[in-house]
């Protein structure tokens, strides 16, 4: 299962809140910041590190069952123990990422009730 997310663009929505001045600092911050990258190499971004995540999570979800089907099969090369040990990291990694997730949504939600 492949997570595709859409980019945020900050600058957009504080425009859209009423809070034009906000959204030209942003803007202006983000093109500086495009304009000072070196030689080519990619800044690391919150965008590319959650994917990276997603992506480490999904790879887990899918070794642990795969191997819940091997011991299914009874495969002797498979071990029931280094199968409910991945199933158990499956499982963090996918409650640590709706923890993310439900505090970044709670984030948002916050800041787009503040008052100006």
């Amino acid at each position: 299962m492949d997570l595709k997310l859409k980019p945020f663009d900050f600058a957009q929505a504080a425009t859209r809140a009423g809070m034009a001045d906000v959204a030209q600092r942003v803007q202006a911050k983000v093109n500086q910041q495009a304009t000072s990258a070196t030689g080519g190499v990619e800044q690391p971004s919150f965008q590319t590190s959650f994917s990276s995540a997603l992506r480490s999570i999904s790879a887990a979800q899918e070794q642990a069952t795969t191997m819940q089907r091997e011991v299914q099969f009874d495969n002797p090369t498979v071990s029931l123990e280094d199968t409910m040990i991945a199933m158990q990291k499956a499982q963090l990694g996918f409650q640590s990422a709706v923890q993310v997730r439900n505090k970044l949504v709670q984030a948002y939600t916050d800041i787009m009730n503040m008052q100006i």
